[in-house]
């Protein structure tokens, strides 16, 4: 059984939780899964755009996961990048990109100066009453808004049951903190027309970078460390069991929203 988590604290604020990823910045960085380029495509083909030589904003950009592979694609790509740490971890794996501190709520960046604004993981930190009108600011006419995540294909028994021990662990509505984009609330006004596109792939992967990918979560971070060791002793367990050979196939569905600025 799931050691339970300690008496309950007050709920880590919003804030906390944002600013927990600085420190965790080589963590992230080395265990997080990338994206499919699937979901690439999906983008092309929803802004009838290529992306090589797209004037492209990657905005809380992080270590530079999803930058990277914009500029794989040809994008003339910048990164915006709030967190001291994460910013400096992006620096050290991306030298050639530039990336700038700021966040989505004050953009740093000229107005119209972008084909594509993307946020990969991030749009969440964001206020939607400040974030959609600075998006809209900088991007040029005919430019496009991508949100995208990576959501835990829930459907599958073992993330199921893995994502059960880890809500009673935290004490929280894993499936609903997990759930896809739609359930972010990514405009709760509903001022913005998306496209929306769910891609599914997977990842293989040791079961201690799977470990060390669920830890680099933002309610592990700000969780007791002794406590959040204890229950990975015992996910590790569960986990050899399902999968002896110790490589764990993990499953997501990249769930994309996508906006013009018509």
């Amino acid at each position: 059984m799931t050691t339970p988590s300690a008496s309950a604290p007050p709920p880590p604020s919003h804030t906390s939780r944002a600013h927990s990823f600085n420190a965790a910045a080589a963590q992230y960085a080395a265990n997080r899964p990338s994206y499919p380029p699937a979901l690439f495509d999906a983008i092309e083909a929803l802004t009838a755009r290529p992306l090589t030589g797209s004037r492209v904003a990657d905005i809380g950009a992080g270590t530079g996961i999803a930058t990277a592979l914009l500029r794989d694609r040809g994008a003339d790509v910048i990164a915006v990048e709030p967190g001291e740490g994460m910013a400096a971890q992006f620096r050290r794996a991306l030298p050639g990109i530039p990336v700038i501190r700021g966040n989505g709520n004050a953009l740093p960046l000229t107005d119209g100066c972008a084909d594509l604004l993307t946020y990969a993981q991030s749009w969440h930190w964001t206020d939607p009453a400040e974030s959609i009108p600075e998006a809209f600011r900088v991007l040029r006419p005919g430019g496009a808004l991508a949100l995208w995540w990576n959501t835990d294909a829930l459907d599958v028994p073992w993330i199921a049951e893995e994502a059960d021990r880890i809500g009673r662990f935290l004490g929280i509505d894993i499936a609903a903190e997990k759930a896809g984009a739609g359930a972010r609330a990514p405009d709760p006004d509903g001022r913005l027309d998306f496209a929306v596109r769910r891609l599914r792939w997977s990842r293989r992967v040791p079961v201690d970078i799977h470990l060390a990918n669920v830890g680099s979560h933002s309610l592990f971070l700000v969780h007791d460390e002794e406590a959040a060791a204890a229950f990975f002793t015992e996910e590790r367990a569960h986990l050899l069991r399902a999968f002896p050979d110790g490589i764990v196939e993990e499953i997501y569905d990249v769930d994309l929203l996508l906006a013009t600025n018509s």
